[in-house]
């Protein structure tokens, strides 16, 4: 599979190419990157500790994203730089709101009726455990975490949305590792 140099009928275009229609005029290719990438904004909000109002940080992601496209460097993929802009928004937000910060009891576990309820409290408490261990990290390592195992991030990808060097990504993922199985160990 090619990255679709011409776009051709059939072949998925590029974000690069997305990006160049969109700055044409198209708006189809702002809405077509958005779908491509805004789950991925999603899960890695979740992932980093935040619990409500996801759907507006993954907007608030893209608008900015959007009005300063003239900055993306292409060295990067684009879903990287993305993820930067949305941990600088979620950086910004936990600043706002440090003082009145509060947990917010989990809701998906609602939402379980194909099970029983022995087994709707289990998979709450396996899931509380994995939150109150990555809760037990530094948000660096939470972010550094997140980006490795549900992302799939390279480490010199990583360092790019942490803006820091691949050595502190590695050091920052192995302790967060270390961490996460003492925790779960402990439990």
């Amino acid at each position: 599979m090619s990255h679709g140099e011409g776009g051709e009928a059939g072949s998925e275009p590029s974000d690069v190419e997305l990006i160049e229609r969109w700055k044409a005029g198209d708006s189809r290719s702002a809405t077509k990157l958005v779908g491509r990438h805004s789950q991925a904004l999603a899960r890695f909000a979740a992932s980093s500790g935040e619990r409500e109002g996801i759907e507006e940080l993954v907007q608030d992601t893209f608008v900015r994203a959007f009005a300063s496209l003239d900055s993306f460097r292409r060295e990067s993929s684009l879903r990287t730089w993305l993820f930067t802009i949305e941990r600088r928004l979620m950086l910004d937000r936990r600043r706002a709101e440090r003082r009145d910060r509060e947990t917010v009891p989990i809701e998906d576990a609602d939402r379980v009726s194909e099970y029983g309820a022995l087994d709707a409290l289990i998979a709450e408490e396996v899931q509380e455990r994995v939150r109150r261990s990555l809760d037990a990290l530094s948000p660096t390592q939470r972010d550094v975490f997140t980006l490795r195992v549900q992302q799939g991030l390279s480490y010199k990808e990583i360092a790019e949305v942490l803006e820091s060097t691949e050595g502190a990504a590695r050091v920052h993922y192995h302790n967060a590792i270390r961490t996460v199985k003492e925790f779960l160990k402990d439990e």
